[in-house]
């Protein structure tokens, strides 16, 4: 589900893995690979200080067209909520938007995720609400193949 908000992309999804697997993910470079970016741009790069004031810095390569992200950590709150600022290298001028993570345990092994990208420059809004959701679905989509032990060949 996304919400029409002007001020901000969000997204919410019921995810199919407890709380603590799907905070780990966010906090595992090599794994994010998977799933971060909206297909068919892909992570080629991630690294990640997750702790407050460390550094994240995403490299992707969108159909040949390189970019990077680039971010401080500004909360971790394991396993409920972590946040930090987001400026792409594509934006002009250059901005820092914030992207909040909540996690909610939902029933049975799964977890409510919302994903709330503020500050958002107005020419990069439609990306990131039409993004978000993609990324959603490619993590759950990763999260049910590590359930069920079905990986990508190396």
């Amino acid at each position: 589900m996304t919400s029409q908000d002007p001020s901000a992309a969000i997204v919410r999804r019921v995810l199919p893995a407890p709380q603590a697997a799907v905070w780990a993910e966010w906090l595992d470079a090599e794994g994010m690979t998977e799933w971060m970016c909206a297909r068919p741009a892909r992570a080629t790069k991630i690294e990640l200080d997750p702790r407050p004031g460390g550094l994240l810095r995403i490299d992707i390569d969108d159909q040949g067209f390189g970019l990077s992200i680039t971010g401080r950590y500004l909360e971790l709150d394991a396993p409920r909520r972590l946040s930090f600022t987001w400026s792409s290298s594509a934006w002009e001028p250059p901005a820092d938007s914030i992207v909040t993570v909540t996690l909610e345990p939902h029933g049975a092994d799964q977890t409510l995720m919302t994903i709330h990208h503020a500050k958002l420059p107005p020419d990069a809004f439609d990306s990131y609400r039409n993004g978000w959701p993609r990324v959603s679905d490619q993590l759950e989509a990763w999260l049910r193949r590590r359930a069920t032990g079905i990986m990508p060949s190396a």
